[in-house]
Formats: structure tokens, C-alpha cells, sequence
């Protein structure tokens, strides 16, 4: 059973560590074209949080952004696939982050085609938090492994 959970750890992992290595890959100077695809979606955030909110995210340079996703996907799941609760974490923070950005169809129309790609996205993200949360769960609700202390021999 150890076997097929390590398995599943890595397969699931797997979408992270290659998504994380792929824009790695393209990072460049400026980020590559994950930062030229966050920027605007960033900006829409920004200006929806500042006027629901009332607080103002201060500018940044959107490439320290996309490292940090790099980082958060690369080492989550290189430490998830030990079974660490910390490695599901570091995902979780990534996809709780990345998710509402990236996937904004409530900015989009219902009857457009756009919001019907995005909202698919979404909802998917939103399976991957599901199975980081239960997965953090069951790690959690397990008992730890106590070693069993041998009994004193009698000395007679």
C-alpha cells in the first residue's frame, strides 16, 4: 500500500514539477510568457480588490511573481512526493494564490466562450485544493507511529 500511495504522490505532483519546469524553462529576463499572461489578469485583480476592498496592492515587478509560483510548484511537490503535509501546503498556498487570478471567468459573461474555459479551469484548480486539503486531512488524523518499548528482562 506504500507503494501505490508514493505513486499517486508523484503523479499528482508530477503536474506541479512539470508545469514548474516548463516556465523555468521560459523565465528569461522578464519572466517569459507566464509573466506576459499574469500582468493583465493581475492589474483586473488589483483594481477589483482596491475598489471592493479599499485596500490598494502596491505595484510590483510581475517576474518576482512568477518565481515565487515557480518555487512554491517546484518545491511542494518535490516535498510532497516524501508525504510531507509541508510540501501540500507549499501547493496550496500556490493554487490558493494562482487560482482566482488566472481563472478570472467572473470577469467574463456567461454566454461567452471565454468564461466557459476558464470557469473549467477553475473548477479544476479547485479539485487540486480538494485533494491538497484532504490529503492534508488524512495526515493529520493519522496516529503517529509510536515504537513499542521492549519490556526489562528480569535479572535473577
Amino acid at each position: 500500500m506504500a507503494f501505490v500511495s508514493f505513486v499517486g504522490r508523484v503523479l499528482f505532483a508530477s503536474i506541479f514539477i512539470l508545469s514548474a519546469w516548463q516556465e523555468f524553462n521560459e523565465f528569461g529576463v522578464d519572466g517569459g510568457p507566464a509573466a506576459k499572461a499574469l500582468r493583465p489578469k493581475v492589474d483586473v485583480f488589483s483594481r477589483h480588490v482596491s475598489t471592493h476592498v479599499g485596500v490598494k496592492i502596491p505595484q510590483f515587478e510581475i517576474k518576482y511573481l512568477v518565481a515565487a509560483a515557480i518555487a512554491l510548484k517546484g518545491l511542494g511537490g518535490l516535498v510532497f512526493i516524501l508525504g510531507s503535509s509541508l510540501g501540500a501546503s507549499l501547493l496550496l498556498l500556490h493554487q490558493l494564490f494562482v487560482t482566482p487570478i488566472m481563472y478570472d471567468f467572473y470577469n467574463y459573461d456567461a454566454d461567452k466562450k471565454q468564461f466557459a474555459q476558464l470557469f473549467v479551469k477553475f473548477t479544476q484548480n479547485l479539485a487540486l485544493v480538494g485533494a491538497l486539503l484532504f490529503f492534508i486531512g488524512m495526515k493529520n488524523s493519522m496516529p503517529r507511529r509510536q515504537v513499542k518499548k521492549k519490556a526489562p528482562k528480569t535479572k535473577t
